[in-house]
């Protein structure tokens, strides 16, 4: 996966961080479980349900779905403390940052 993220911060310069959560990141995936990964990007001119289409996730070994959040989206849910912006805050697992 690292390899892959590798590949993105290559492709997708307004990346800020790449991360997973769910089952992978507490380490009860199973037969059948995908790869829930969420991206930060600095802006994007695409609305919420288009921007994973920009995202080359076939080189992954299993099943995936992306959220690509703009920094101002994650912040602002991350501030309004829904529980699924609290479970995201608590077990993204982050394999990419830019510094």
């Amino acid at each position: 996966m690292r390899s892959w993220a590798r590949n993105q911060v290559d492709e997708h310069d307004t990346l800020i961080s790449l991360g997973y959560f769910g089952s992978y990141a507490r380490g009860d995936a199973g037969v059948g479980s995908d790869l829930d990964l969420v991206a930060i990007v600095d802006s994007s001119p695409l609305p919420f349900e288009r921007r994973s289409l920009d995202w080359d996730l076939g080189e992954l070994p299993v099943p995936a779905e992306l959220l690509v959040y703009t920094r101002a989206e994650w912040d602002r849910m991350q501030n309004g403390g829904s529980r699924f912006a609290r479970a995201l805050g608590n077990e993204t697992v982050w394999i990419w940052e830019r510094r």
